[in-house]
């Protein structure tokens, strides 16, 4: 009897066991059921944005001339190929002039946002015809330009230039003129010759004197077996300076960090040729080509590296210095009175990317 009442007491357990609804699985969790700790500021990880890289400036360097080892030109190879650029944030693209003026009149364009110019030049072309460049930094702390002789001639001083032939490039420069001057030379007495661009005219003796690029011709003429005699108008007093980065009024006006961040890096770019030569000339070919002669470029940094010293550091420049030279540059009639020399140049820009 008792295991007949089991019997049937277990069967209709089993029965309601079956007929009873399955249990709900535990719910899985999802990313907003995350826990987030009291006084916790993390935000759940399905509602955090992605991180946002800004995209960098893209800016145009042309440089004033072919590819070569002039230090502002340097300063940008180096720049660009060594990360300076992109580590303060720019895409800068380098280009080069033909040599034509191009750089000038596409950067007031506004289609080049930085190039390189001669400070008398800047100063001579915001007069006339008044084109709005302004120099950011002023890389050659004197004067490109020098005068040679062959060592053999004997001449000593300007003043031995007397009754001789001197030669200019395309008109006269104001610092010849400046350079007579002040060696106390009478200018009237000097044969003054167009000789062009090719430094054979010196050494077939064509002229006595011949004006050159410091950092360029005397190596050429040395490699070829000559020896020189150099004058240079800031050795007698005359005040001349060199290449600058320049910019126009209003790219200034408007990107004035997107010019501190170039300066930053291009500034970075010549004191890194200055430490590392050889890698720099390296740099340096890799836009000039294998035709070049990388001593040329060598000696053609060297000699810019030099030209660029102040106690202030690369790319340094003074009302003092830009009115000085623009008072020489009237007195010999290559520039207009009453130019406001203060537009010609900024400071800011470099004090900016030197902080």
């Amino acid at each position: 009897m008792r295991k007949r009442l089991f019997s049937l007491l277990l069967s209709t357990l089993l029965v309601l066991s079956a007929c009873a609804p399955l249990a709900a699985p535990a719910p899985v969790p999802t990313a907003t059921d995350a826990p987030v700790l009291a006084g916790s500021t993390q935000t759940p990880f399905s509602t955090v944005a992605p991180t946002h890289t800004p995209q960098p400036i893209a800016l145009t360097f042309m440089a004033g001339y072919k590819p070569q080892a002039n230090l502002p030109f340097v300063g940008a190879y180096v720049a660009k190929e060594k990360g300076f650029f992109a580590e303060n944030g720019l895409d800068v693209t380098i280009e080069h002039s033909p040599g034509r003026g191009e750089h000038v009149q596409l950067l007031v364009a506004g289609s080049v946002q930085v190039t390189t110019m001669d400070a008398a030049t800047i100063l001579q072309r915001r007069a006339e015809p008044g084109l709005p460049v302004v120099s950011i930094a002023l890389i050659g702390q004197k004067g490109q330009q020098a005068f040679a002789a062959l060592k053999e001639s004997g001449l000593n001083s300007p003043k031995d230039w007397e009754g001789k032939t001197v030669g200019y490039k395309g008109t006269p420069p104001p610092d010849l003129y400046a350079l007579l001057d002040a060696a106390g030379a009478d200018v009237d007495k000097v044969n003054l010759v167009n000789v062009g661009f090719d430094p054979r005219a010196l050494s077939e003796k064509q002229v006595d004197v011949y004006p050159l690029f410091k950092s360029n011709e005397p190596y050429l003429l040395q490699k070829w077996g000559y020896e020189l005699t150099l004058w240079e108008a800031a050795d007698f007093g005359v005040p001349t300076l060199g290449l600058a980065y320049v910019t126009s009024e209003s790219y200034l006006a408007q990107n004035r960090e997107a010019l501190t961040r170039f300066l930053r890096a291009a500034l970075q770019g010549i004191a890194y040729a200055q430490d590392h030569p050889e890698e720099a000339v390296e740099i340096v070919m890799k836009y000039a080509g294998p035709e070049t002669d990388p001593a040329h470029m060598r000696y053609m940094l060297e000699t810019e590296l030099r030209d660029a010293q102040s106690e202030q550091g690369f790319g340094w420049q003074s009302l003092a210095q830009w009115q000085a030279l623009a008072e020489m540059l009237t007195q010999y009639n290559a520039l207009p009175a009453g130019l406001d020399v203060k537009a010609a140049f900024d400071t800011g820009v470099c004090e900016a990317a030197k902080k």
